[in-house]
């Protein structure tokens, strides 16, 4: 049988006709509906009560863990991956989960490399309305239909994030944990990003324009480091880490 495309809607699979025109955020999100949503949201918030459940469930065994974040199109010959492979391995030496969306490229490349090196290899997939799918390399793997759910997950559950060089998935990720750091929803962690040549610029405009201009506050940028190998940003997030954990008052 040729290959068929394969769509995930949270714990299914769906093929052929079975594949929903609107992924279920689409849904959720859609202000054009006639008063029957009265009746559907009820149970749209079962559904995502499911999710934070299932996912809780899932990771509170965990231990720590770093997420690592970047391109779903990252070829698996190019450097990215390569370096994203070698971050994951790092980690896992250093008994830390790696915890990625799931999907190819540089998530690939982390889980692979966590994977190979004996470590626990997470993977929070997502419903996307083009095919992606869980990389092979995920030892534990859930997939969501929300994605508030899943970022919820990625922010409980990771002591840093790193972060190679990406698109607006990846963005989304970066400054969502640079606002909850800011405003204190979390406890400060380390942001690592990887490769100056591509990060470079994005830090000098925040601090230029955004710190320059009183937007947000210089010291709002102290917890992100730029980086150009895998083995800087492993070193700069575990002493990072390490350091945040000293700080933390022990409970008499």
């Amino acid at each position: 049988m040729k290959h068929r495309r394969t769509y995930q809607k949270g714990p299914l699979t769906l093929r052929g006709r079975m594949i929903p025109k609107l992924t279920t955020d689409a849904r959720l999100l859609d202000h054009d509906q006639d008063i029957d949503w009265l009746h559907n949201d009820p149970w749209r918030v079962l559904r995502i009560q499911a999710e934070f459940v299932e996912g809780f469930g899932a990771l509170a065994d965990l231990g720590p863990a770093v997420s690592v974040f970047g391109s779903a199109r990252t070829g698996p010959d190019s450097a990215e991956y390569a370096m994203a492979r070698t971050i994951g391995a790092r980690l896992a030496e250093r008994d830390y989960a790696v915890i990625t969306g799931g999907g190819p490229g540089v998530m690939e490349g982390a889980n692979r490399g966590c994977h190979e090196a004996g470590g626990v290899s997470v993977g929070l997939g997502i419903e996307l309305p083009h095919e992606q799918g869980m990389n092979s390399y995920v030892d534990l793997g859930m997939n969501f239909r929300y994605f508030f759910a899943r970022k919820t997950m990625f922010m409980k559950y990771s002591e840093g994030f790193i972060v190679l060089p990406g698109g607006f998935g990846t963005l989304d990720e970066l400054f969502e944990a640079s606002t909850l750091v800011q405003t204190h929803k979390v406890r400060s962690f380390p942001i690592v990003l990887v490769g100056r040549e591509y990060w470079g610029g994005l830090l000098a405009w925040l601090e230029e324009k955004l710190a320059g201009d009183g937007k947000i506050a210089h010291a709002d940028l102290d917890y992100i480091s730029l980086v150009d190998t895998p083995e800087e940003a492993v070193e700069v997030t575990c002493r990072h880490i390490d350091r945040l954990r000293a700080e933390v008052p022990r409970s008499p």
